[in-house]
């Protein structure tokens, strides 16, 4: 036989089980993973949100289009700033970099003298024009041919950079197939924020090359 005080507690129960299902009241959903660093997870989910079409027209097209290097201090630049950060032991005169290591990323190649290491964006800027820059104005184009925020500029040897000249990875990828994953995501990452296209054989090596991640 129930004591009125365990008939109270069953009652008390019963209300708030009630008040449960009322409310609508349920676990929370467990959040989604995150991918882990280095699987590609996010540079593929952005990709597919890139839309795809043919590459434009050069018509009109130029470099001074995309103003760069954009000062950074007292006779120094953008420049200066991208092999100060990708540099090793670095020398500076003020804030200009006179000496330093760099190593390349795209082909192993390493430098000792500046003038031997190249800035390269990783969406070059005609690639970009063709992909809908055209359609910005000066200053939208400065502002990404001095992205610093994103991974647009690093430094490389002059050879890989002029090899690569403007094409897109389904035309040209980075001897060192070891960082094929990196640059892809790196590449979706600048089209990605910049609202750029993608052509469908760019998309399909983009694709590829982020399965190896």
């Amino acid at each position: 036989m129930r004591t009125r005080s365990g008939q109270r507690a069953s009652v008390a129960a019963l209300v708030a089980a009630l008040a449960l299902g009322v409310a609508g009241c349920v676990p929370p959903e467990e959040p989604e993973a995150t991918p882990p660093p280095g699987d590609g997870g996010n540079a593929v989910e952005q990709l597919s949100q890139l839309t795809v079409a043919s590459a434009g027209s050069m018509k009109g097209y130029s470099r001074d289009r995309f103003p760069h290097w954009r000062d950074t201090g007292k006779n120094c630049d953008v420049r200066d700033s991208i092999l100060q950060r990708d540099g090793k032991d670095v020398k500076l005169s003020g804030c200009n970099v006179v000496g330093g290591r760099w190593e390349s990323v795209y082909d192993g190649g390493s430098a000792t003298d500046p003038s031997d290491v190249d800035i390269d964006h990783t969406v070059p800027l005609a690639n970009a024009w063709r992909s809908g820059a055209d359609e910005w104005d000066n200053a939208k184009r400065g502002d990404f041919a001095n992205d610093t925020t994103r991974p647009q500029l690093i430094a490389v040897s002059a050879s890989s950079n002029r090899a690569k000249g403007d094409q897109d990875p389904s035309q040209w990828k980075p001897a060192n197939r070891s960082y094929w994953c990196q640059y892809a995501k790196d590449w979706v990452t600048v089209k990605h924020y910049w609202k750029l296209t993608v052509t469908s054989a760019e998309k399909s090596a983009l694709t590829d090359m982020l399965e190896g991640c």
